[in-house]
């Protein structure tokens, strides 16, 4: 193992959580799950639906140079490669701020009811040949994603970008203080996780807990024009942060946001500097997200033209609102979540397409609380409903809002996302551009991947 590529020693993987080392080891990553781990690996063996004690032996075989456990997992030699801890969770939060501890560079936290993994990838994206960037995998923003990802920065890094969740009141404070970011930034404030929060206020303040974590003298990056606003900006001063608002009256804001041919051209004024980029995508919640990603980057001291210009180079992920040609229809899959807020900016996205008849496909938004039915049937009040010809929808939920529908947009209903996916050729027409969105759990991405099928088939 090269001196670049080693991550921890066993000496100071022990240092950092307290624990015992056997052997005497380097890694060079830090793992969770054996399906993706890679030689030279630290396994963490966490326990969730299974005990990650199970799959030790099955790591080590595979080529992971140590493992985190609690204790010596049975088929496990008792001279193996080990750091044993008293609990492997909190041995991996242990890792993870030491990770934070011994990094100089910029760190970024980002967090928000829709768009924090679509963002935290712009800003990787825009860094581009700005040092060396460490960023969050895929949504990995939870209570074991965040120390994860920051048990597996290199020392050397000269950015990192983080990504916070939440679900419940209370998380995201320790895991900003964990991160301890220079730049905090709130994509948006939406009615997601009511059920747990009662009120959007309360869920301000969950996101406003993200500059508990600031660096002295950090900066808040926050949305303008939010009926919750002011209280980001409360919890920015008690914070004694430097504040920076971003949208259409923000001191980062944009000035023209032109569609061409399925991107936008956009121009924007960050703090005093006037910029241009371009992205892959039609959705203007991207480019305002986009907007407060350049102010977070101008915050930590990056070139902001250099930044502007690496966003072309930026597309969004399935699931979060890619648009493909699939075949004679084009779709946009936004299948990954959904939540009011995010179900109003696919929508508009769709509405903004072209050339095709527009056709929406919606499975429930969960966890909205007691608001639920009132907040689905709200939907075909949504201005961009006009621009839309059919809506199908999935789900006991949905179906408020199918009923909600005037009869000459109302398209099929199903009780299951897998109901409506074996219909996928009933759903659309050649020449169509879909939408097709819903929470997760919902499990709407059936359809998409029906429709992907149905593309092959007729390409086969």
């Amino acid at each position: 193992m090269t001196p670049d590529a080693m991550l921890w020693t066993s000496a100071e993987a022990a240092a950092a959580t307290g624990g015992r080392a056997q052997g005497d080891w380097t890694v060079s990553g830090v793992s969770i799950d054996t399906r993706t781990i890679a030689p030279g690996d630290l396994f963490v063996a966490l326990t969730d639906a299974r005990d990650g004690h199970e799959f030790v032996a099955q790591a080590l075989s595979r080529g992971a140079a140590a493992a985190l456990v609690s204790r010596i997992p049975e088929g496990v030699a008792p001279d193996a490669p080990l750091l044993v801890v008293p609990d492997v969770l909190a041995g991996l939060e242990d890792l993870g701020r030491a990770g934070r501890a011994r990094m100089t560079g910029k760190v970024i936290a980002i967090t928000g009811s829709v768009g924090k993994t679509s963002t935290k990838d712009m800003a990787r994206t825009a860094l581009a040949g700005q040092g060396r960037i460490h960023a969050a995998e895929a949504s990995y923003n939870n209570h074991w994603g965040v120390p994860l990802t920051l048990a597996r920065m290199p020392a050397d890094t000269d950015f990192a970008i983080i990504e916070i969740g939440m679900n419940h009141p209370g998380e995201i404070a320790p895991l900003a203080r964990m991160a301890r970011p220079h730049v905090a930034m709130i994509t948006t404030v939406a009615a997601a996780h009511l059920e747990a929060f009662g009120a959007i206020d309360g869920i301000a303040r969950e996101k406003g807990a993200i500059f508990q974590g600031l660096q002295p003298v950090g900066h808040a990056i926050l949305p303008e024009d939010l009926p919750v606003t002011q209280i980001l900006r409360d919890c920015a001063d008690a914070a004694g942060a430097v504040v920076l608002g971003f949208g259409d009256h923000g001191a980062a804001r944009p000035l023209r946001i032109t569609a061409q041919d399925g991107a936008l051209a956009c121009h924007a004024r960050i703090t005093g500097e006037t910029v241009t980029f371009t992205l892959a995508t039609t959705g203007r919640h991207f480019a305002m997200n986009a907007v407060g990603v350049l102010a977070a980057l101008s915050a930590v001291g990056a070139d902001l033209a250099q930044a502007a210009a690496h966003l072309s180079d930026w597309q969004p992920p399935r699931g979060r609102g890619a648009v493909e040609d699939l075949g004679d229809i084009r779709l946009i899959d936004d299948a990954f979540n959904a939540n009011p807020a995010s179900l109003a900016a696919g929508l508009a996205m769709l509405a903004d397409l072209s050339q095709g008849r527009r056709v929406a496909i919606l499975g429930d938004m969960l966890e909205l609380g007691a608001d639920e039915v009132a907040l689905h049937r709200a939907v075909a009040d949504d201005p961009a409903m006009a621009d839309v010809a059919l809506v199908h929808c999935a789900g006991p939920l949905m179906r408020h809002l199918h009923e909600a529908l005037p009869e000459d947009r109302r398209g099929l209903w199903a009780a299951t996302a897998g109901d409506l996916a074996a219909r996928a050729p009933d759903l659309i027409s050649a020449g169509d551009i879909v939408l097709v969105k819903g929470s997760k759990s919902s499990r709407i991405s059936m359809v998409v991947e029906a429709l992907r099928a149905r593309a092959a088939q007729d390409k086969g």
